[in-house]
């Protein structure tokens, strides 16, 4: 689950840890006192009202008084004469910082219903700020990487090398760390900030995997719990092998609506009218990027990395259908080159994200230990669905090599909770839309409201009038729809956009924005 960061070997020795997670009654921790956090002013000129705080967690939070790390927060205070108390905001991952994440969410919000909360952000363990920020291989997505799709045995073995290797470099940096990474642990310490905030209850607003980082917050705490909304909803039942795998099909799903797009635009980017010769001159521009990258950056796997953000947010289609014509048309890179720059290329805050992501997914569950099983699954899956399989299958393969042992995932099924807000869009890629009917099943009273025919991921305060209603409404007085189908409401999809012109080039979405704070591959 990947947006740009602005997106062992056996022999190694094994990192301790627990093969069992905390179970809902680990809520019963022992009590530590958490300090209150001090505010300081640190505005910028998007978000000036924004203040920065920390607080000190234990590592481990079974043993409260041994080692402490640190969060780093944010906040945008309430303004209302009545605060309906804190308003944590995730922007999934695992590994997004969502320190901006605040200033958004409480700028983007009705100015009534911001008034109300002091939305707070947070670098969960591991991420950004967050001490000790984990970083296991610096550069480890400098270009150019092997060709993602294992053809040839050496092949195979050069994307096999690259992520053994990734994961001895994180076993040897943070062996002490690792067994700490997971989500139950980062739940545990939002109810750290809450106790350092002097809140009998939060609020809670995630995107992607913040949507399960919430439900496992809920599932351990929902006594705690006042609003809980979730946003491209991550499918609790498949984390994560299996939710990996699914997210191929409906990645490639997303690349057909690309190049039917593509084809109606025919006059802008001459590349045809018919989207399977469209999508043909891609898979041809890709096996050329094979043999020569595009300006020594783009080969065939920066190619994935370039286009597969166009199956989260579908404002960036623009910009990826101008590098495909003027390559194709031209032979001309530039657009293409800045296209990766500007939607893949991996920076330092990216390396981060990057190793935290790996980090909670490879604790969080059970992994195939045997590369016979992926490769078999993934070469099926390649067969109806190639767009994306081989790239997504190496972003999470040091997971058959990961030097901790796994924990087994909380079943997040819920009723005590007051009733919680879901989003999902029918076409969303990143969180197939079965996450979202799931989750409603699981969370007892709660509401669905889905975006028919909408592919992006992250919906809500991205310019939908209809959903962000609905959100409005519930963050006010907690009221949530009810209907008789699978869906308790349903709102049209925004609109695809237009080729660009001078002028919208020139122009930010509220959606471009959020899309560039939304987390690490989800």
């Amino acid at each position: 689950m990947r947006t740009r960061a602005a997106v062992l070997c056996a022999a190694a020795a094994v990192v301790a840890g627990s093969v069992t997670a905390l179970p809902a009654s680990a809520a019963t921790r022992a009590p530590v006192q958490v300090s209150p956090v001090t505010w300081k002013k640190c505005g910028t000129t998007d978000y000036p009202t924004l203040q920065c705080g920390s607080v000190r967690v234990p590592l481990d939070h079974r043993n409260p008084r041994g080692r402490q790390i640190t969060l780093a927060l944010s906040r945008v205070p309430h303004t209302a004469p009545a605060s309906q108390g804190p308003l944590l905001v995730n922007p999934g991952g695992p590994g997004g910082s969502g320190l901006a994440l605040a200033g958004f969410v409480a700028s983007t919000l009705p100015k009534k219903v911001a008034a109300q909360y002091d939305v707070i952000g947070f670098d969960p363990r591991g991420v950004g700020r967050s001490g000790p920020a984990v970083d296991c291989a610096p550069g480890y997505f400098k270009p150019v990487r092997p060709d993602s799709v294992p053809a040839t045995p050496a092949l195979e073995q050069a994307n096999l090398k690259r992520v053994q290797s990734f994961a001895a470099a994180c076993g040897k940096k943070y062996a002490s760390v690792l067994p700490y990474l997971d989500t139950v642990s980062a739940a545990q310490d939002m109810d750290s900030v809450r106790e350092a905030l002097g809140a009998r209850q939060i609020s809670y607003f995630g995107y992607s995997y913040g949507t399960y980082l919430g439900a496992v917050y809920a599932k351990l705490h929902p006594d705690r719990v006042r609003r809980l909304v979730l946003d491209s909803i991550v499918d609790p039942t498949g984390v994560w092998y299996e939710d990996n795998l699914s997210q191929d099909y409906a990645f490639d799903d997303r690349q057909h609506a690309l190049m039917a797009w593509i084809a109606k635009y025919d006059s802008t980017y001459r590349l045809g009218t018919d989207p399977a010769k469209v999508e043909a001159a891609w898979y041809a521009m890709r096996a050329a990027l094979a043999k020569k990258p595009a300006g020594g950056k783009v080969g065939a796997s920066e190619l994935e990395d370039t286009f597969i953000p166009g199956g989260y947010y579908n404002g960036y289609w623009p910009y990826l259908a101008d590098a495909f014509s003027a390559y194709v048309n031209g032979r001309k890179t530039a657009a293409l080159v800045e296209a990766y720059e500007n939607f893949a290329a991996v920076d330092a805050s990216g390396d981060n994200g990057y190793s935290v992501y790996a980090a909670v997914q490879c604790r969080d569950s059970s992994w195939p230990r045997d590369w016979d099983q992926w490769r078999k699954d993934n070469w099926a899956a390649y067969e109806k669905a190639p767009f994306m399989v081989w790239n997504n299958a190496w972003y999470n393969a040091a997971c058959a090599y990961w030097p901790t042992k796994t924990l087994q995932p909380p079943n997040i099924a819920n009723g005590k909770l007051p009733a919680a807000l879901l989003f999902q869009a029918t076409d969303d890629a990143a969180t197939p839309y079965q996450g979202g009917v799931t989750v409603h099943r699981l969370l007892a009273g709660s509401g669905l409201v889905v975006e028919q025919g909408g592919g992006n991921h992250g919906i809500t305060l991205s310019g939908n009038t209809c959903l962000d209603t609905y959100l409005a409404t519930y963050l006010t007085d907690g009221t949530v729809p009810h209907g008789d189908g699978t869906a308790d409401a349903v709102c049209r999809k925004t609109p695809d956009p237009k080729p660009l012109t001078a002028k919208a080039a020139s122009t930010s979405s509220r959606g471009s924005t959020l899309h560039g704070l939304l987390g690490f591959r989800g």
